[in-house]
C-alpha cells in the first residue's frame, strides 16, 4: 500500500470523489501543512494555523498508479484559484499536492507543467509541497457524504463545485 495526500477545498467532497476509485482502500479527511500540533476543525477553519484541509489516500499501486490519482485529482479541483475552492475561501481551502517521496514529487511537477502548457497556458495556483505530519480530522468529518447524505448533497450543489468543474474540464 502507498499514501497520497491532496488538498482540494472541502475535504468532504474530495473524500467522496476518491472513495469511488478502484485500488483506493481508504480515504481519511484531515489537516496538514501548518505548524500547529493537533489542530481542531475550528482552528483550521479560522485560516490561521497554516494547515490545509486534505485527504490522505491509501491505495494499492498494483491496481491504481500515483499518476492515475494525479489525473483524477486535477479533474476534481479548480487549479487556477489562489483563494480557495468554489464557495470555500481562505488559505485552508487552497489546492496542493503533498508528495511523500521524490517519485511523487517528480510526477506531480510533470503533471502540473503539462497542464500549464497544454490546457491553461499560464501558471497554476496549485502548490506541490513536501508532506508534513498528517492530523486526522474529527470523526464527524469522516465519510460525511455517507453519514449526512442530505446535508452533503445540499452543500455540494450549493458550493458550485459541479458546475465549475464542468466548465473547466468538459
Amino acid at each position: 500500500m502507498a499514501l497520497a495526500t491532496f488538498s482540494g477545498g472541502c475535504f468532504w467532497c474530495m473524500e467522496a470523489a476518491f472513495q469511488t476509485l478502484d485500488g483506493v482502500t481508504a480515504v481519511v479527511s484531515g489537516y496538514t501543512g501548518g505548524e500547529k500540533e493537533n489542530p481542531t476543525y475550528e482552528e483550521v477553519s479560522s485560516g490561521t494555523t497554516g494547515h490545509y484541509e486534505v485527504i490522505q489516500v491509501t491505495y494499492d499501486p498494483e491496481i491504481i498508479s500515483y499518476q492515475e490519482l494525479l489525473d483524477f485529482y486535477w479533474k476534481n479541483i479548480d487549479p487556477t484559484d489562489e483563494g480557495g475552492q468554489f464557495v470555500d475561501r481562505g488559505p485552508q481551502y487552497r489546492t496542493a499536492i503533498f508528495y511523500h517521496d521524490e517519485e511523487q514529487k517528480k510526477l506531480a511537477e510533470e503533471s502540473k507543467e503539462n497542464l500549464e502548457k497544454e490546457k491553461f497556458h499560464h501558471p497554476l495556483a496549485t502548490k506541490i509541497l513536501l508532506a508534513k505530519k498528517f492530523y486526522q480530522a474529527e470523526g464527524y468529518h469522516q465519510e460525511y457524504y455517507k453519514k449526512n447524505k442530505l446535508r452533503y448533497g445540499l452543500y455540494k450543489k450549493g458550493s458550485g463545485r459541479g458546475k465549475k468543474l464542468k466548465e473547466i474540464w468538459d
